[in-house]
């Protein structure tokens, strides 16, 4: 290997990198590089040879070894092959891309949809695209890091909001030039600390001002509202969004995002929208799974009951042992544990999938500054039993790790 450039542009990484040595040398697992061997179902995988229960995959609807899935996609890997080997706007569209975006018009309701190759990149295209130079994108604090990106791609003047503060958004919204083009950007559910936006005080402010709405439900689809087509249906705003992002990485079960509309002029995004035009469409099998599965989960109910089934059995016990949860109540599927410092967050993350539970070990700045936490993602298909079994590991965990817990009341 020759020297290095006299500036390493890796160099600033290099606190980082310290950070990451030094977690590490105290013996702990790297929590950001789990590898799963073999995945036995939606709850279940082996880790490092151990049987191991999932609460950290977002898998909400247990979708990803649903039979009638996987046939789509074997079916489809068959009479498409493995790839597209093309953008949606060359060669990239197949009729599995078609009949998919024809599913999802059907699930929400809408007159038009368009799929992207990620979740990620269906904001940063959406957002990018409809907010320009001139424009304003206003946006909560908590955003996820794809519409973070997606205004800085966008060239448009951000404009941030306090999480989940209707009077915050009205006074940053008074302070903009009525005839500018104005999108405020809001989550359904936030997927760090688990709470819902309350979208009804939101999208109204947003309204009276002028604003065009866009919301993210990438965790809520599949078991918010009649229809399970998010928070915005259950909280009745339907008719006052103009856009709705989601992804199929969550309950889908698969990979691959999209956004719906009513928008009379929406078809023209796929000709403007670079990372949808200049990005390899998803393969055929993933698209036929993603489309099976969407259409099943029209029909879903019994399993969107039993998901808050179990989201409340592990909610209420985590908080009658005495743990610290980012939400009083079961608000989502997300159920975040609140720590106290990285370490003991990274002990407590370690000891637990030593003790067969795999959960999400999150930090700043995935968190809000000074918040540390273990996330639990809850799926449809989590026993009583295996809740029951995660409780246990916790309180085991919590006493080999010193960790104080609230006197429960």
């Amino acid at each position: 290997m020759t020297d290095l450039p006299k500036y390493d542009l890796l160099a600033k990484y290099d606190p980082l990198i310290a950070e990451h040595a030094g977690l590490l040398s105290t013996g702990i697992r790297d929590p950001f590089g789990i590898i799963m061997e073999k995945v036995l179902s939606p709850t279940e995988a082996i880790i490092k040879g151990r049987h191991t229960i999932l609460l950290g995959t977002y898998n909400y609807m247990g979708m990803t070894f649903d039979a009638d899935v996987i046939a789509a996609g074997q079916d489809a890997l068959r009479d498409f092959g493995a790839g597209t080997t093309g953008s949606r706007v060359l060669n990239g569209t197949y009729q599995t891309h078609a009949a998919c975006e024809e599913a999802l018009k059907d699930f929400y309701g809408m007159s038009h949809a368009m799929v992207f190759s990620t979740g990620y990149q269906a904001n940063l295209g959406m957002v990018s695209t409809l907010a320009g130079k001139g424009d304003f994108v206003i946006l909560d604090a908590d955003s996820h890091a794809s519409i973070y990106d997606g205004c800085k791609m966008s060239n448009a003047d951000i404009v941030r909001f306090r999480h989940n503060d209707a009077a915050d958004l009205e006074k940053r919204l008074k302070r903009l030039p009525a005839d500018a083009g104005k999108l405020v950007v809001l989550e359904g559910v936030y997927s760090m600390l688990g709470d819902v936006a309350p979208l009804p005080e939101l999208v109204a402010v947003a309204r009276a001002h002028g604003a065009m709405v866009l919301v993210d439900e990438a965790h809520g689809m599949g078991f918010f509202g009649e229809h399970g087509r998010g928070v915005y249906e259950e909280q009745g705003v339907a008719a006052d969004v103009d856009f709705v992002v989601g992804t199929f990485s969550k309950s889908v079960g698969t990979v691959g995002g999209f956004c719906v509309s009513n928008h009379p002029k929406f078809e023209i995004l796929r000709l403007v929208c670079r990372p949808y035009t200049f990005t390899a469409s998803l393969p055929p099998a993933v698209i036929a799974c993603s489309t099976t599965s969407i259409r099943k989960l029209m029909t879903a109910h019994d399993k969107r009951a039993r998901l808050w089934e179990a989201t409340r059995r592990l909610h209420g016990g985590l908080k009658s042992r005495g743990f610290r949860l980012a939400t009083d109540t079961p608000e989502s599927a997300i159920i975040s544990v609140l720590m106290p410092d990285q370490e003991t967050t990274a002990l407590m993350w370690s000891t637990l999938i030593e003790l067969g539970v795999y959960v999400n070990m999150s930090r700043p700045p995935a968190t809000p500054a000074g918040v540390y936490l273990l996330r639990c993602s809850i799926c449809a298909l989590h026993t009583d039993e295996q809740i029951d079994i995660v409780l246990g590991k916790f309180d085991e965990a919590a006493q080999m790790c010193n960790l104080a817990l609230a006197v429960a009341a």
